[in-house]
């Protein structure tokens, strides 16, 4: 077996000794925190014999025969576990969101606003359909208030490593590095965990920390309690039930035990025209693109298509986000229905073609610009 081989199962086995099972991506920041390149690890240990699934390794066999040198401590320990000794460490940062002048307050806002100001634990589930401001509320909620804000984007390999923390190699000593929400815990933060319905079960061990109690820490035997100011918001584009009509073929389906940690659900929805009317006039200013005509076509535009979509009629919806991105296209191409078409091009052909057509039907002075079509763009 190559030196490098043995050093990285050793590693390994040294970080995780209870497991034998390791994914594709613990097995390479192991080997790059060494010091070593793919190829050290991808054949000689990730291998079609070792590999039980996808992106998984079972190293029983390679780890049978490894031995970890265990460090004397220079201390007497009594009555604690070898984890307890484990030294960790944390970011100290401060993290804050930044004011944005393009926000406009709406919806659910100042609900957010007072749970914030109250400083009480009150964990918040926000749904809607993607694109309708979930994210940049609760960040402005926090940037008027001043709060620390920590966000976490969460995807289906999101796992207590990520989370919690886990044990990293830092200046050639192993620590245990503190994830983002004990660090949130510790310093009082919002944390706001993007995109919740995108995890799996792997998510759990925050079932505790959604109680807002003291939080053992398995792996350094350390307890943590969170400082007074200390949140958990969650965004989803649906309720934790799935996407039953396919639209976010991503989403799955949360554990009810995990739902019901949560104080309340808000279910976001678009906001009004009036004020759409206002984001969207922002955006135009923040581009040095003002133009109130096309502001006035593009909310009512979006707001006919989102009640055909609301009647089934189509399958298709536009975002205050999207329209937020045409303002922005407009602003380089200065042609009302190439930036459209830019900007709706990611929809299949006959859907955009009808959303252009409904906008000419709006506005009749776009007759003579030019609708440049995505193949002209590429070409």
């Amino acid at each position: 077996m190559k030196i490098s081989t043995l050093n990285i199962l050793k590693e390994l086995k040294s970080n995780s000794p209870d497991s034998n099972l390791f994914r594709t991506a613990v097995i390479e920041s192991t080997t790059k925190a060494l010091g070593y390149t793919n190829k050290d690890y991808w054949g000689p240990i990730c291998n079609a014999t070792n590999r039980v699934r996808n992106g998984t390794y079972d190293l029983s066999t390679m780890l049978e025969n490894v031995v970890v040198d265990i460090p004397k401590m220079n201390q007497q320990v009594s009555n604690q576990t070898s984890a307890a000794m484990v030294s960790s460490v944390t970011n100290n940062e401060k993290t804050f969101a930044k004011a944005d002048p393009t926000f406009v307050p709406w919806g659910s806002y100042n609900d957010i606003l007072r749970i914030l100001k109250s400083e009480m634990f009150y964990p918040t589930y926000v749904s809607g359909l993607s694109g309708n401001g979930k994210t940049f509320m609760v960040e402005q909620a926090c940037a008027k208030l001043n709060r620390q804000f920590i966000r976490v984007q969460i995807n289906p390999e999101t796992d207590e490593d990520d989370l919690i923390g886990g044990f990293r190699l830092i200046n050639g000593e192993t620590v245990f590095q503190k994830g983002p929400v004990i660090k949130a815990m510790e310093d009082g933060c919002v944390l706001l965990l993007d995109e919740i319905d995108r995890a799996t079960n792997k998510i759990m061990c925050l079932q505790g920390i959604l109680e807002g109690k003291s939080v053992l820490v398995k792996k350094t035997g350390e307890t943590v309690t969170p400082a007074k100011g200390f949140n958990v918001i969650a965004t989803a584009n649906t309720k934790g039930k799935g996407s039953e009509d396919g639209r976010f073929t991503a989403a799955s389906i949360i554990d009810d035990a995990f739902l019901e940690r949560f104080v309340i659900s808000i279910d976001q929805k678009f906001p009004s025209i009036s004020v759409e009317r206002k984001i969207v006039a922002n955006h135009m200013s923040k581009y040095g693109s003002e133009d109130k005509d096309f502001c006035e076509k593009l909310v009512n535009w979006a707001d006919i298509i989102r009640k055909t979509f609301y009647d089934d009629g189509i399958d298709e919806v536009i975002s205050t986000r999207r329209l937020c991105h045409i303002v922005q296209t407009f602003s380089i191409f200065n042609d009302k229905m190439k930036s459209i078409d830019l900007c709706t091009a990611r929809f299949d052909d006959d859907t955009k073609d009808a959303f252009m057509d409904l906008y000419t039907k709006i506005d009749n002075t776009v007759e003579g610009e030019s609708a440049t079509t995505t193949e002209e763009v590429n070409g």
